[in-house]
């Protein structure tokens, strides 16, 4: 498996903006999910659990943005990742499982177009490494 320079190079600062805002955004969900939860029509569990599940995910993206190289596989589940949590965030809407009020609508959709952007900017970052074909 190959593998790429991170450490101050495109893909590096974007795993890094990734990673805080993740970071930022797992750490308010799972620590205000209570007021959230009233503000955003979401329910406590799912806001705690979603939260906490980002944290690692964080952690591992800032570490991984300052290493000198990373390997093109562990990008490309990164990138699988942020597909899943944006296909799951705009499915969560449309099922009807949840009845978000109207800032929960927006902050779900928000946050899934922050992450399916971050996903096209990883992978940008992948082809600019002439890793994957044009």
């Amino acid at each position: 498996m190959s593998a790429i320079p991170a450490s101050r190079t495109f893909l590096g600062h974007i795993l890094l903006a990734d990673g805080l805002i993740s970071g930022a955004t797992g750490a308010l969900m799972f620590f205000a999910a209570q007021p959230l939860s009233e503000l955003l029509g979401l329910p406590v569990t799912l806001l705690r659990t979603a939260g906490f599940s980002l944290l690692p995910f964080a952690a591992l993206l800032v570490f991984l943005a300052n290493r000198p190289l990373v390997p093109r596989g562990l990008i490309w589940a990164i990138i699988g990742v942020n597909v899943l949590w944006t296909v799951d965030s705009l499915a969560l809407l449309a099922t009807g499982w949840v009845q978000p009020t109207v800032w929960g609508v927006a902050f779900t959709v928000v946050q899934a177009v922050a992450v399916a952007a971050f996903s096209c900017l990883e992978l940008m970052a992948l082809k600019q490494a002439r890793l994957v074909p044009a």
